[in-house]
């Protein structure tokens, strides 16, 4: 177990280390947030049509941005896999004596740390904007692990596509096709009620809805899960368990 924290906390060092020196992708990904609360938030809230209880949509929708801010930048995690497959660093991260688990997990973690700057961006613009937060520390703490694990959910998801197709253009085309349809078939912009039953039981089966729910329970005052936060974190935790044995599996064959 000593071994596993050791080296999982060097690759998450390492990852850690450029994003700080090359912090542009978050700067720009932090803009889709921005546009989709201030613009579509504020355009929809005038629109009826959509029943969200007694929570104001624009607090409705705050936790789906926030969820799917982390679902778009971990899903092309994978492409950075690829380019250090391309540079060489795989090759000599696979002959090195560390675990594949460790690897994997590392970069699960890493992709974890990049969903909790995301998280402060959405925050400071939900703030800005008068929604109301929960702000108590336990909260806060809930919502840091819900955001890791689900970063950690897609970006380990992204390392396994990467492992199957390879290149990048294949990963840009499957990971815009696959990103869409998993925002959509949620309720981060709308109630599942509101959904035909087909769509309904597609959302039931997509990690991203138990994300949003807990999300929605602990981010906003007055919000709440509807399925519990027992049944969403153990969910979660049950696909994020499959497929990093999945991806530990597949890793070594991204080197062929």
């Amino acid at each position: 177990m000593q071994r596993l924290v050791r080296e999982t906390a060097a690759i998450v060092e390492v990852e850690l280390i450029k994003l700080i020196r090359d912090p542009t992708e978050l700067i720009s990904r932090a803009i889709q947030p921005l546009l989709w609360l201030v613009v579509f938030g504020q355009v929809l809230a005038q629109v009826r049509g959509i029943h969200t209880g007694q929570m104001s949509y624009l607090a409705f929708i705050t936790p789906g941005i926030l969820a799917q801010s982390i679902l778009f930048s971990s899903i092309f995690y994978g492409i950075a896999i690829i380019w250090e497959r391309d540079l060489g660093v795989v090759h000599k991260l696979l002959v090195s004596p560390a675990w594949r688990a460790s690897l994997v997990f590392g970069k699960a973690i890493a992709a974890g740390f990049r969903g909790i700057v995301q998280t402060v961006v959405i925050y400071l613009i939900a703030l800005a904007m008068h929604v109301s937060i929960r702000l108590d520390p336990l909260a806060i703490l809930a919502v840091a692990s819900s955001v890791m694990l689900g970063s950690g959910i897609f970006a380990t998801f992204s390392l396994i596509i990467a492992c199957i197709v390879k290149t990048r253009e294949r990963f840009m085309g499957i990971g815009q096709v696959l990103t869409m349809p998993m925002f959509f078939a949620s309720n981060a912009i709308y109630p599942l009620d509101i959904m035909p039953d087909w769509l309904r039981v597609v959302a039931r089966l997509n990690p991203l809805t138990y994300l949003i729910d807990a999300l929605r329970g602990l981010v906003i005052n007055g919000g709440a899960s509807v399925y519990g936060f027992a049944a969403d974190f153990t969910i979660m935790i049950g696909v994020f368990v499959v497929l990093l044995f999945i991806a530990v599996k597949l890793y070594p064959s991204l080197a062929e």
